[in-house]
Formats: structure tokens, C-alpha cells, sequence
């Protein structure tokens, strides 16, 4: 069984670009993995760079784990949905950490009713609520990568497959 995602390293040091590529293909099983980095306008001296995925269900926080080795990196990866398991949307920032949650088949971010059902009961106003709300749903995150997504439009995308 396998599941496919997509890797988007929105700004990394160029030094820390071929150690990235290594990082992935070791969790993969791939050897020789190349990104065709870009610059990242958003980031003077930053490179950006996507690649769709191909392994097994969890590769996606096996990848996260790797790539969180360098704390200056900013980075998402998606892994759709497979039998028996929800798709995962897993997100890092420098300033933040992670923001790790499960995602539906359309790419929306589900919260678990026992994650809403605590908020609901330790919040005593309709703003600590929100507040509650956005972070369940990662807004801070989403907020601070749509500059670094919005750069990256026209970024060629390539397949990596896990090698059994």
C-alpha cells in the first residue's frame, strides 16, 4: 500500500539545500535526489524548491522529522489519505514549530471533537475562542507561509517514489 504527497521547502540557506535533498532520499530510499531549487524572493539569499512523493502511509512525518534537523528552514508536507488512514498536512516555521493535523480528501484540515470539545471547555470568552480556533486550525502557519507559497507559482514539479 502506498500514498503519495508533496514536499514544499519554501526557503532554505543555499548551503543546507543538498543536505535537505540527502535528508529526504534517505527516508525515501532514494538515492541521487535532486530539487531544482529556485530563489526565494520573499527571503534574500534564501532557495526554494517542491517535489511530489510517492511511499508509504507516515512517510510524511518521517520526512518532517528529517527535515526539522535544520531549524531555519520553513516547510510543508502534505500526504493525501489512504485505506485506513487520514491524509496529514505538517508544517514548520522557524519562529513557530510545528503545526502537524489530519487533512481530508480535498485538502482541508480536520480537528478532532475531542480537541474542540477541551477548547470549548476551558475558553471564557468568544475572542479566547477564536484564538483557540486558529491555532487548532494552524492559522498563524498559514498565515506566515502564503507569502513564500505565492512565490513558488510556477515552480516545475517532479515525482520521488520510496524504493521497497
Amino acid at each position: 500500500m502506498s500514498t503519495r504527497g508533496v514536499i514544499y521547502v519554501h526557503s532554505s540557506p543555499a548551503a543546507v539545500c543538498p543536505h535537505v535533498e540527502w535528508s529526504i532520499g534517505r527516508v525515501l530510499g532514494v538515492t541521487g535526489v535532486k530539487f531544482g531549487w529556485a530563489p526565494q524572493p520573499v527571503e534574500k539569499g534564501a532557495m526554494r524548491a517542491s517535489r511530489a512523493w510517492v511511499a508509504e502511509p507516515g512517510a510524511a512525518a518521517e520526512i518532517a522529522s528529517a527535515l526539522m534537523q535544520w531549524p531555519m528552514l520553513r516547510f510543508e508536507i502534505t500526504e493525501q489519505p489512504s485505506e485506513g488512514r487520514d491524509g496529514e498536512r505538517i508544517m514548520y516555521l522557524p519562529e513557530r514549530g510545528v503545526y502537524r493535523a489530519a487533512m481530508s480528501a480535498d485538502g482541508s484540515v480536520m480537528v478532532a471533537e475531542d480537541r474542540i470539545r477541551a477548547l470549548m471547555a476551558t475558553t471564557t470568552s468568544a475572542e479566547a475562542l477564536r484564538s483557540g480556533l486558529h491555532q487548532l486550525l494552524g492559522l498563524e502557519w498559514e498565515q506566515e507561509l502564503a507569502p513564500y507559497r505565492e512565490s513558488g507559482h510556477q515552480q516545475e514539479q517532479s515525482w520521488l517514489a520510496h524504493v521497497s
